[in-house]
């Protein structure tokens, strides 16, 4: 938004004596005219900027745009050569190895690159651009038994994270680059 503060002339005349200690100041005057034909022509750029940041993206789906934001945002490794789209659903044991893990309390995404160096994100949608990232790895190594209360653990300390909009030319190299699992 852009808004425009019109003070009297009186009054402006005042701060400039003031800021220049008496000293006479040339002033443009700008009309009515002038000043309405740079709103609008702000207003103009605005939403052609709008438009095509819309027009970009709306090519795609809503859950592509966000799988790309997300990995954007909290991907390992932006260089990927593909990232896979996992679904997982709610009551799914967090590491399916282990008879002793706890289950996922909801639906989640996991996105992960095509290798393991380029990490993985776990993380749940709540539709409000935030998400509930699942402090999990792409695969488990370890003992096991690691134990009830290591998985609960896991689930408690999940971190509400406000998603970042990203650049729209960001956002679509990653959405080609998806791979649904």
């Amino acid at each position: 938004m852009l808004y425009t503060i019109l003070f009297e002339e009186e009054f402006m005349e005042a701060i400039l004596k003031e800021l220049t200690d008496g000293e006479r100041v040339q002033e443009e005057e700008i009309t009515q005219e002038d000043e309405d034909t740079e709103i609008e022509e702000t207003v103009e750029t605005e939403n052609e900027d709008a438009e095509k940041s819309v027009s970009v993206l709306s090519a795609y789906s809503n859950e592509q745009i966000e799988y790309a934001r997300v990995w954007l945002q909290l991907g390992t490794n932006q260089e990927i050569d593909g990232l896979y789209v996992t679904k997982i659903p709610a009551g799914t044991p967090l590491n399916p190895d282990d008879e002793t893990s706890a289950v996922y309390p909801e639906d989640v995404i996991q996105l992960a690159g095509s290798r393991l160096v380029d990490g993985s994100v776990t993380y749940s949608g709540n539709g409000d651009g935030t998400i509930n990232m699942y402090n999990v790895p792409l695969r488990w190594d370890g003992e096991y038994p690691a134990g009830e209360a290591f998985y609960q653990g896991l689930i408690d300390n999940t971190e509400l994270l406000a998603v970042d909009v990203g650049a729209d030319e960001d956002v679509v190299r990653l959405i080609e680059l998806l791979k649904m699992q």
